[in-house]
Order: C-alpha cells, then sequence, then structure tokens
C-alpha cells in the first residue's frame, strides 16, 4: 500500500524565521525590544519606497500585474540584462522554490556547501531532491574545487550564497569565475546574491559579471535586505531567457504582489538610502568587531563578515542558552543549532545603537 504522505517529507525539518518582536515583547511583558535575527535592514523601508507603496493603495482592489511588467523592466536596467531575463518573486526564497520544481525531478542531485543558506536544503527535500553537502575550508570559506569535484553525472543545480549565510564569508571573483568554468555545462548554477549590496572586498564580483562564462547561470537577489522590503516579500532572478521562461511556466500568476512591484521598482532608484543604508551597516560592523575583541577573553570570536550580519562563536557555551539570556534583555538574535553551529549565533549588525545594547546583552548573558 502506498504510505500516505512520502518519507522525504514527513522527514522534513521546516524552516523556522527569527523571533517576532511582538511575540517576545508578549512573552516577557517588556517592551522596546529589539530584533537582530533576521538580517533586516534597521533603517526600515526605503522612503521612495513606502511613497510608491502608499500611494498604490488607492487602487489594491485590483489584481496585481501578474507579468510584473514595470517591475520586470526596471530590474532588466539594473542588472544589465534583457526584459526576457527576468523573472521576479515573492521574495528570492520562492524563486529558489520555483528552481528546484522547474528544473530537478525526485531523485535527481544537486551540490551546495556546508553551513550555507537552509532554505536549500528545505526545499530540495520537499521535491525529493539529493543533494551533496560540501565541508568548507579555514573560516567557514566555501571550498571551490571541492564543490566542483562534488559534480557527478545526474547533477542538476549547484547552489552558491555569494556572500554566504550564516557564515558572512564569499567567494572571491577569480575562483567563481573557475567555478562557473569548470562545472560541466549541463548543470544549472544557483548563484544567490542576496547580500550582494553589502560588499566591501575588493576581490568579490557579482555573478552577472560572468554570464558569459556559462549559459546556465542563474543569479538571485532580493529586496529584504539593503532596500528595506522583507515584509512585502520581493525578490527577482537573472538568468537565460529560456529557463526563464520555463519558471515563468510553473509559478504562479500574481506571485508578486502590487505593493512588492511598485516598492521595489522606487527601491532601486532610492540611491541615497542604498548608501546611507551600507554606511550605517559598515558603522555598526566597526562597533559590534570592537566590542567582540574586548571579550577574547572569554573566548569570543567571530567570523570576518561581506554581509549586514556576524557569525559570533561562544567558545564552548550553548548558544541557545546565550540566546534565551540576550532575550531577557530584549535582544533578539539567531541561535545557530539548526545550521550544525550549537556553540555560535548569528548578529545583525543593526545601527550604532543597536549594535552597543546587543553587546552589553551579550556581555551580560556571558556573565550568568
Amino acid at each position: 500500500m502506498r504510505p500516505e504522505i512520502a518519507d522525504h517529507i514527513t522527514s522534513l525539518k521546516p524552516y523556522v524565521p527569527g523571533k517576532p518582536l511582538e511575540e517576545l515583547e508578549r512573552e516577557l511583558g517588556i517592551s522596546g525590544a529589539i530584533k537582530l535575527a533576521s538580517n533586516e535592514n534597521p533603517l526600515g523601508p526605503s522612503p521612495l519606497a513606502l511613497k510608491a507603496m502608499q500611494a498604490a493603495l488607492a487602487t489594491s482592489q485590483l489584481y496585481p500585474d501578474g507579468a510584473a511588467f514595470k517591475l520586470k523592466e526596471r530590474v532588466a536596467a539594473y542588472a544589465g540584462a534583457q526584459f526576457e531575463e527576468i523573472a521576479t518573486g515573492n521574495g528570492s526564497n520562492e524563486l529558489l522554490t520555483l528552481m528546484v520544481r522547474t528544473f530537478c525531478l525526485q531523485g535527481d542531485h544537486a551540490v551546495i556547501a556546508d553551513h550555507s543558506f537552509i532554505a536549500y536544503r528545505v526545499i530540495m527535500q520537499a521535491a525529493g531532491v539529493k543533494w551533496t553537502s560540501v565541508p568548507n575550508v579555514g573560516d567557514f570559506q566555501a571550498d571551490v574545487d571541492a564543490i566542483i569535484a562534488a559534480v557527478k553525472p545526474g547533477t542538476r543545480m549547484v547552489f552558491l550564497a555569494n556572500p554566504n549565510n550564516p557564515t558572512g564569508t564569499y567567494i572571491t571573483a577569480p575562483s567563481l569565475r573557475r567555478l562557473l568554468t569548470e562545472i560541466p555545462p549541463e548543470v544549472i548554477v544557483v548563484v544567490d546574491e542576496a547580500y550582494h549590496e553589502y560588499v566591501q572586498a575588493s576581490d568579490y564580483a557579482s555573478a552577472l559579471s560572468m554570464r558569459d562564462v556559462r549559459e546556465n547561470l542563474i543569479v538571485a537577489r532580493t529586496f529584504s535586505k539593503v532596500f528595506g522590503l522583507g515584509g512585502v516579500r520581493c525578490g527577482f532572478m537573472v538568468g537565460p531567457s529560456r529557463l526563464v521562461d520555463y519558471v515563468n511556466r510553473v509559478r504562479e500568476p500574481f506571485n508578486c504582489n502590487t505593493m512588492a512591484q511598485v516598492g521595489a521598482r522606487a527601491a532601486l532608484d532610492d540611491k541615497d538610502f542604498i548608501a546611507r543604508s551600507v554606511k550605517v551597516n559598515e558603522e555598526g560592523r566597526a562597533i559590534m568587531e570592537q566590542g567582540l575583541a574586548a571579550l577574547a577573553d572569554r573566548h569570543i570570536t567571530w567570523t570576518p563578515s561581506q554581509t549586514n550580519f556576524l557569525l559570533v562563536h561562544l567558545g564552548d557555551r550553548d548558544g541557545e542558552q546565550i540566546y534565551d539570556a540576550m532575550l531577557r534583555e530584549g535582544v533578539i538574535v539567531r541561535p545557530m543549532r539548526g545550521y550544525g553551529l550549537p556553540n555560535a549565533l548569528r548578529m545583525t549588525l543593526g545601527t550604532p545603537e543597536q549594535a552597543q545594547r546587543c553587546l552589553k546583552a551579550l556581555e551580560h548573558a556571558l556573565s550568568h
């Protein structure tokens, strides 16, 4: 008899998002908590996006443009791509799901790196896709040689987060180009660049600049980070028109709502806000790194990051316990046990004031 639910579904552990502020304040009876768990923009949404979305509310009885024509037109100009090479989605997460649904069959094989975005595993397991997870080298650096070597006959996709979540590490431009060149051409390589705008490293380059290297390359981006639009859910992918056409056949017709479309278009034009967001992020980084360095005698370290968060290592301390203690200080961070890092926390950098408060809460947690 056929089982009621397939084994790859019954064994699936769903993605657990960061704890909401409202939930924490309700549980502990506190106010003024801060959330540094989900790598959101501490400045809020782009002001231009907010204005555009407020204006669009007047016609919210109408279905959105199912083709997201104006948004795709604007994204194409931003990404240096053709209109037919763009697909939009309900955040880049939905697009990642659509890629697996579109291009993979149950039993197909994919390659990812250890300690990469956990949604890749959830999406693939839900589709019955098998995968090889390649160990990192050094301080959580992706092992490009090992990723290339892990590709085998039957490998359909390779997922790379660059920069990577939750480690904050990145693949250099020469290494990425080599990977894109050496992976067999029939394999679809997906480069997830959710944190692209925050990168400061001089030897980094977007995979968008390497589209000449291989045809089967898809680059995913999101409006949830530097643009401050996590709550309206909008993302885009850039790929060969042949692959984008198939994704558009699979996606729901109204997967990108009106507020997301108009907000994202306006956010792309808000260059002042983007620059200010990056500046605030670097200020928060300097404060966090200085504060963490002062805790070196307590065996606190961190992985150098090119994103808007730090992966903080707690020595032999249990990350869940430190996380719980920081909650009671009104600071929400992200425990990393689900990523195979039980002695680590991921901390969004936030504003300078939030960074100071996070450090104070961490110091108190370490003292108890």
